[in-house]
């Protein structure tokens, strides 16, 4: 069902991030889920590792030496020299490159391959040949245990659930032990903007059309992801960023802080980032393109196929998986 079935007018929504109801608004402009989240993303870095490579992990210098992804570059030839990996794999880049595209998956029928997808093949071939990387793949093993105690990764692109959730686990020498400093390496981090705006994720609550429970399911909705209260309380309980524009930026002013990050007030950078989010490249094949275009050229990365045979297998697997799309 439409929001506007189950009762959540355009003035419950007005302090959400926009770019979330775009995901979820049909050709005939219904919006047709809500979320709770917000979820831009950042570069989280080991303030160990930048104290002994870069001289300091201050954010904001930090930031300075990763402003753009020539210098990005040149951080990560430094990384290899003391002993350390960059990123961890193939996929950790990806989406700052594949959420600044320049038009979206498919034109008139037509998949196209953006430039900028181009350019995360050709550095992340690059990371793979001059050992800036250590070859893994996102949700592995290997990947995973680049976060933890033994990992020597400088950093991850997380986006909010990816810190608070993802990195903060990986973090731990003692899973069951408690989330603090002294833990692993909980509070070894930091985040900055890195090189690219993005962002990665999220999660809708949608209503099924036939339900006779309108007046919970819009209890629901409106409570989780467009109640202020509620939203600043879950990013106070859990560090998680929530899609209310005003709460998260009374959050990013105050003295809010989160001691896995060393102390941080990471919301203050995720709103900056948050409102930077375009969402106008999006279509219903993103994620089909995406997967298949990363697992063909992973095999040009691994030395298996060319440059060009990777891109010929993923326009076949396209075919597949999309017949109607024109791939020549």
């Amino acid at each position: 069902m439409s929001l506007d079935e189950v009762g959540i007018t355009a003035e419950d929504l007005k302090n959400q991030y926009k770019y979330t109801q775009e995901i979820v608004t049909d050709s005939k402009g219904r919006i047709k889920a809500t979320s709770w989240q917000a979820t831009p993303g950042l570069f989280a870095y080991r303030r160990s590792i930048a104290k002994d490579v870069l001289g300091t992990d201050d954010p904001d210098k930090v930031q300075e030496m990763l402003s753009n992804w020539d210098k990005f570059n040149e951080v990560a030839a430094k990384m290899k020299e003391k002993g350390y990996t960059m990123l961890s794999g193939y996929d950790d880049a990806y989406r700052t490159f594949s959420n600044n595209v320049s038009g979206p998956w498919v034109q008139n029928g037509k998949v196209v391959v953006d430039p900028n997808l181009m350019k995360w093949v050709d550095q992340t071939k690059e990371f793979t040949d001059k050992g800036y990387n250590n070859k893994t793949s996102l949700w592995s093993a290997e990947w995973g245990a680049d976060q933890g105690p033994n990992g020597k990764t400088f950093g991850f692109f997380y986006s909010t659930w990816g810190i608070n959730f993802t990195l903060m686990d990986y973090s731990l020498a003692d899973a069951e032990g408690p989330k603090e400093v002294g833990n692993g390496i909980y509070g070894d981090w930091a985040v900055c903007y890195g090189p690219e705006p993005f962002y990665w994720g999220g999660t809708w609550i949608c209503a099924a059309r036939g339900t006779d429970n309108i007046a919970t399911i819009r209890d629901i909705m409106y409570t989780m992801t467009c109640d202020k209260a509620t939203m600043k309380r879950i990013t106070e309980e859990v560090a998680d960023y929530t899609n209310h524009r005003e709460a998260m930026n009374e959050i990013a002013k105050s003295d809010y802080s989160f001691d896995f990050l060393g102390g941080q007030n990471h919301i203050a950078l995720f709103t900056e980032v948050a409102d930077k989010i375009d969402m106008s490249n999006t279509s219903p094949y993103d994620q089909g393109c995406n997967e298949e275009f990363q697992k063909a050229l992973k095999d040009y990365f691994d030395g298996n196929v060319t440059k060009e045979q990777a891109l010929q297998n993923f326009y076949n697997n396209i075919k597949v998986k999309y017949p109607e799309l024109v791939t020549e």
